[in-house]
This record gives structure tokens, sequence and C-alpha cells, in this order.
């Protein structure tokens, strides 16, 4: 008891002195204008900065899901980019933005309902032959075999195995994926292939001879299958060859997402798609 009554003793003259310069830097901030509005302009630069930190702070922990967010509205802007352009929107959905919010869109004339579920890439290849990928959401989340998988920017590949919570999806980097595609804004149609090399390049193949193409012009899915909707980018035209037996044109095509740097995607779930199989089957 004796030691801490020294100490206190020791240090008290310096308590004094933090007490009264407290006191004195208040009465003068607090009975002089100009003191105090300097006082007061500091103080709140001071606060400003603080607090720009902790919203870019705030920022950086929001980007995942800033981003998936973004993934979603450009997929359902390329739906309903793909209707205006063959008139078939409808209505109601240019009038209400809840049936926009809900991402459950009829793409075409037949009434065909897709939905998206959110995603995450954790584990991905570029580099091999057959090149796969691993999603953070399986059978439990909805996820079925044969879904398709996009991104903000374009189309990624088709799921091929789920778990419980995990999915397998062969990429359009694979060389057994092939996506029917066709130019956007004609009817030619054909076949997006991989056929290795740079994982920025595909090739359309079957285009006809008769078909006016050219160089920058856009590459999309066409909706003939059950998996993807009409008007999904995929790329453009980079280069204009002949097919190996001279009958058609073969497209090198640029695809639009770089599956390098991916991280977020979407699973497209066709609502129709059990119906459409079980017709086709018979």
């Amino acid at each position: 008891m004796h030691d801490f009554i020294e100490r206190i003793t020791a240090y008290i003259h310096w308590a004094l002195f933090l007490l009264l310069e407290t006191l004195s830097g208040f009465l003068l901030f607090q009975y002089n204008h100009y003191q105090g509005s300097v006082w007061f302009t500091q103080a709140n630069a001071v606060a400003a900065m603080v607090h720009e930190w902790e919203e870019v702070a705030l920022a950086y922990l929001r980007l995942p899901e800033e981003n998936a967010a973004l993934v979603r509205r450009n997929i359902v802007l390329q739906q309903q980019n793909d209707l205006l352009r063959h008139g078939n929107l409808p209505t109601s959905l240019l009038r209400k933005g809840d049936t926009i919010a809900s991402f459950t869109l009829p793409v075409n004339e037949t009434g065909e309902a897709y939905s998206q579920i959110e995603a995450r890439i954790i584990d991905n290849s570029v580099r091999k032959r057959d090149n796969m990928l691993v999603i953070n959401v399986g059978s439990d989340d909805g996820v079925a075999p044969e879904m398709g998988v996009v991104s903000g920017t374009g189309v990624v590949g088709i799921v091929s195995a789920v778990t419980s919570h995990y999915a397998l999806v062969m990429s359009v980097l694979n060389s057994h994926s092939s996506i029917s595609c066709r130019l956007r804004g004609t009817e030619y149609f054909g076949y997006l292939k991989w056929k290795g090399g740079s994982p920025l390049r595909a090739c359309m193949d079957d285009v006809p001879r008769h078909a006016h193409i050219k160089k920058g012009d856009i590459v999309e899915t066409s909706g003939f299958s059950a998996v993807f909707p009409a008007g999904i980018f995929l790329g453009r035209v980079a280069e204009i060859k002949n097919s190996s037996d001279g009958l058609a044109y073969e497209l090198e095509i640029l695809l639009s997402t770089d599956l390098a740097n991916l991280r977020h995607v979407s699973v497209i779930n066709n609502h129709s798609k059990a119906e459409l199989d079980s017709l086709l089957s018979q």
C-alpha cells in the first residue's frame, strides 16, 4: 500500500498538468469563437478522414457480394436485350420491377422460365486439354447435372456432376464441350468448341457459306437447347476461315469470358427442362 501511494505521489503532478491542459483547452475553444471554429473544422476533417478509411475497408469487404449482384444483373440484362431484339419481352415485365428483381425471366415465346443460383468458383483449370472447375453449390442448393453456368461476361460451362454441396462443371475450355450458338441478329447458327491453345479463343463450326460474316460480329447462345437461354454473350468473331471440307465456315471466336480470372458465377435453372427432356426422349 505504501508503494502504491508513493507511485501516485510521484506522478500526481503529471496528472494535474494534463487535467489543467484539458480544462484550459475546453475554456479556450468554448468561449473564443475563432479558436472554437478552428478546432471544430480540424476535428471534422480528422473525423471525415477516419470515416473515409472505414468506408474503404467496409467497401472492400462488400466486394464479393456486390460482384455477385452485378453478375446476376448483367445476365438478366443480356436476356432482356435478346427479348427486345426479337420483340418477345412481355409488357408486364417492362412495367414490374419486382419481376426483374426476382431474376426469373421468361426468355422466349414458349414461356420457358429460368432462374439463377449464385455460386463461387473454388477450383479451376485453363491449361489442360479437358478443363473442369468446381463451384460451391450442389444438389442441396437446387443444382443438377446439365445445368448451364454463366458469369456476368458470358458462358462458363455446363454442370457435369454434383454432390450435396459442390458441383463439377465442364468448362467451355474442354475438348468435349459443344455449345449451340448463333451470330447475333441472324439465324445462322453453329457450335462453339475449344480445340486447345489460348484460353481466350474458341471456334464456331458449321456456319453456312452463304452467311454474311465480318470480324467483330457478336456470337451468342442460340437457345436451341434447354441448357442456356438465347442471347447469352459468348464472344466476337476474330477470324473467318474455311472448314476442313470447304463446305462451311469455321470462325475463330475471341471469348468474352476470361476463365482464368473468374470467381463469381451463376447456375442457370431451366424450370421447363425436365418436361422438354421427357418429350425428346419419347
